[in-house]
């Protein structure tokens, strides 16, 4: 039986541009016919989480009259997180990672879950979820319970901007909550979906921010005149990694009516030179010289986690699985995370690295013993009486730092719990969360990078020379926060620049 699934770029679409979730005929067919299969096959079976308990407590039969009640309480009991709750945006992409995986007929529930999830995701119902609670092990035990809690009516959300009660809420979009027919419960709580949700806004942030760090690098190298040749196709060519060409080809298109850059042939490999030191730098620091082969890196690791993330979402994964073409229930362990927590482990390092080259171009342009070229500090007041970007630096140190710090693995932190049936864990999510943190860090690096590059060229007067994808996004800093030479408060600058650079590409 031929399985549907979506795009990455689809599911982006859902998240960010609010198009509407629609169920097909097709697809209702399909989740309308497991259901039947399994609630015919489990009569006389031993069916996990339909009648027997959950855990190490399956070897326990649940009588037929206390069955339906079985699925209410392992939602209410296990509606235990803690700590900060997750934003709108990262909740929404978990429940749509959980509906598509329901909707794959291999899970036997009723087609009344799946109408309901679609109805939180089209009217922005966003139910309050913690960041504390999965082990990552049986999938998001916990923070999935939080949104079956929802859609029993129970519960709270966040509505037009407000934390409210689920009942009034629902009571106010003429919503019913949901009736369990069979096991429900389990089925929402038994998979990846709130990891797989994380990553996924993880991989489009971290996509933005390879973007951001590509025009942010090659505006540097404008800055200071490099040599164009670090950049080349046949210098890149010779190294057979795909990202290192990927990003090399970046900056030649990005580069192509620069006035700023410089042709090595022209300036070092003409006339005798024959002084004992060289008046022009014949090569750059690694921040500007390097960028093919570390943005690179980072561009690999990112579409390996763009495919990761991809199958994962269009994966059945809960337990057990219902396989109509076989007529078969199938016990086993889908709603492990593995494949997120390692994935999201390899993002951490990619992108606090990109942070760690951010970090190290922004001290380049600050020391003037270095570039040669700039007041200390980028600084365009009196010296000595103004700072420039002195007091801004230490943020973007102190955040680096931090990344660094949180890059510790978490899929390596398996702690066994559950009476020891959950021997080995995954710590998907909060590889995923993590990872959530890093990236938002890694953006106010970044902000603080592109208003010291503003600044940096207002003060060399040759704006009019530089590329035009630097002048574009430039102009739209300049909008955000005009060059100053007298001290500022650059806190509120710092936010709004942020969040341009999440919002644009």
């Amino acid at each position: 039986m031929e399985q549907y699934s979506i795009s990455f770029d689809e599911f982006i679409g859902i998240l960010f541009n609010h198009k509407k979730v629609e169920i097909s005929h097709k697809t209702e067919k399909i989740i309308i016919d497991s259901y039947n299969f399994l609630k015919d096959f489990s009569k006389n079976k031993v069916i996990y989480g339909v009648n027997t308990g959950f855990g190490p407590m399956a070897q326990y039969r649940i009588e037929e009259k206390d069955q339906l009640a079985l699925q209410y309480n392992i939602i209410h009991s296990h509606s235990s997180g803690m700590g900060t709750y997750f934003s709108p945006e990262i909740v929404r992409s978990a429940i749509l990672c959980r509906l598509n995986t329901l909707s794959l007929g291999k899970s036997g529930v009723h087609i009344s879950l799946i109408h309901l999830m679609k109805e939180l995701i089209n009217r922005d119902i966003t139910p309050l979820i913690f960041q504390h609670g999965s082990v990552g092990a049986s999938g998001d035990l916990v923070q999935l319970a939080h949104l079956a809690l929802v859609l029993i009516g129970e519960g709270e959300v966040f509505y037009k901007g407000k934390r409210r009660s689920t009942k009034e809420v629902f009571k106010e979009e003429g919503l019913k909550p949901l009736q369990i027919h069979l096991r429900e419960g389990i089925a929402l709580m038994n998979g990846t979906s709130v990891m797989t949700g994380i990553a996924v806004i993880n991989v489009h942030y971290a996509s933005l921010l390879l973007e951001w760090s590509i025009k942010l690098s090659i505006a540097i190298n404008e800055l200071v005149q490099t040599y164009d040749d670090h950049f080349s196709k046949e210098l890149n060519a010779a190294k057979k990694h795909h990202g290192q060409q990927v990003i090399a080809l970046k900056m030649r298109n990005y580069l192509s009516d620069s006035l700023l850059t410089r042709k090595r042939s022209e300036h070092l490999y003409t006339g005798e030179h024959k002084e004992s030191v060289f008046k022009d730098k014949v090569q750059e620091y690694y921040s500007l010289r390097c960028l093919p082969q570390i943005l690179g890196a980072i561009y690999d690791t990112i579409c390996s986690a763009k495919e990761v993330v991809t199958n994962e979402f269009n994966s059945a994964s809960d337990n057990p699985i219902v396989d109509l073409e076989t007529q078969q229930v199938y016990h086993g362990g889908n709603f492990h995370g593995d494949y997120i927590s390692l994935e999201m482990d390899k993002l951490k390092l990619a992108i606090t690295r990109l942070s760690m080259l951010s970090e190290r171009q922004l001290n380049y342009l600050l020391n003037p013993k270095i570039n040669e070229i700039l007041p200390a500090f980028v600084n365009a007041g009196k010296l000595g009486f103004n700072f420039g970007m002195q007091g801004i630096q230490f943020t973007a140190t102190s955040t680096t730092a931090e990344n660094q710090t949180l890059s510790n693995s978490m899929y390596v932190h398996s702690i066994p719990n559950n009476n020891d049936n959950q021997d080995i864990v995954s710590m998907g999510t909060n590889a995923a969360t993590i990872t959530h943190k890093v990236i938002e860090n890694t953006f106010e690096v970044l902000a603080i990078e592109a208003i010291t590059i503003a600044q940096a060229i207002d003060i060399l007067e040759n704006k009019e020379k530089f590329s035009t994808t630097t002048q574009k996004w430039y102009q739209e800093i300049r909008k955000i926060i005009p060059f100053f030479s007298e001290d500022i408060t650059p806190y509120p600058f710092l936010e709004k620049v942020k969040t341009f650079l999440k919002s644009n590409s």
